[in-house]
């Protein structure tokens, strides 16, 4: 498989961040009452990731390491306050809806997460393509959270009705309704991956350790040897 669309696939299924990963739970959960929010949030945290991998890929061998996360903070706080600024002025509406969830993509851990193991690493086609895809996977894990919670908590799809208000199920669009529909949607996807005689998790590891055949421990050691190495030669 050619690498960039290797790295969509994995963004997108292989490594979802929301429904693998677990992470951006924060946003994934607050903004999603609406489909709209979903995929506003969703296409905004993608902007801002593709745009901070590419830059910190030109700069990785210029940033030294010490001082890597502080500028990686930077150049993520840059690029959110441009999309910020961008949403306020031809989409006020949707900045008004996700609200203080703009400014804290400063520290959304997949950001950061794919800056430090991925961007800070690779060049940049691949770092671009990374980016796009692992932001993408997000818009479509917030996209489904929000059409199902818009639906069943309020029973309409964009604001349009599509089932009656009194068959609306009110608690699905609080709070605690994303948690249900959350966990709903990971079983469904680790189910169909199972079905397909694939593993759920995207690190291989089904948490069986006492028949475990994989030797993390070792592994654990060999990557630990061999990042020592690399500092030892950069130094």
């Amino acid at each position: 498989m050619n690498k960039c669309v290797e790295r969509l696939h994995n963004g997108i299924i292989k490594e979802n961040p929301v429904f693998v990963l677990v992470l951006g739970i924060c946003p994934t959960l607050a903004v999603t009452s609406t489909m709209m929010n979903g995929i506003g949030m969703g296409l905004t945290t993608t902007v801002v990731l593709t745009c901070s991998n590419i830059l910190v890929s030109l700069l990785r061998k210029v940033i030294p390491d010490r001082v890597r996360m502080p500028a990686y903070i930077v150049i993520v706080a840059s690029f959110v306050t441009l999309v910020q600024f961008l949403l306020q002025a031809y989409l006020p509406s949707l900045n008004a809806a996700l609200g203080i969830y703009i400014p804290l993509i400063v520290v959304n851990c997949i950001i950061l997460g794919r800056a430090e193991s991925y961007a800070s690493k690779n060049d940049v086609v691949s770092s671009l393509f990374d980016g796009l895809g692992m932001g993408l996977g997000f818009t479509v894990a917030l996209t489904f959270l929000g059409f199902f919670r818009e639906l069943i908590g309020s029973g309409t799809i964009l604001s349009h009705t599509v089932i009656p208000e009194e068959y609306s199920i009110k608690v699905i669009a609080l709070a605690p309704g994303a948690f249900f529909v959350l966990a709903a949607l990971i079983a469904v996807r680790n189910k169909i991956m199972m079905s397909h005689g694939k593993d759920p998790d995207a690190t291989g590891c089904m948490a069986d350790c006492k028949n475990c055949l994989k030797d993390c421990d070792n592994r654990l050691k060999e990557f630990e040897e061999e990042k020592a190495k690399e500092t030892e030669v950069a130094e």
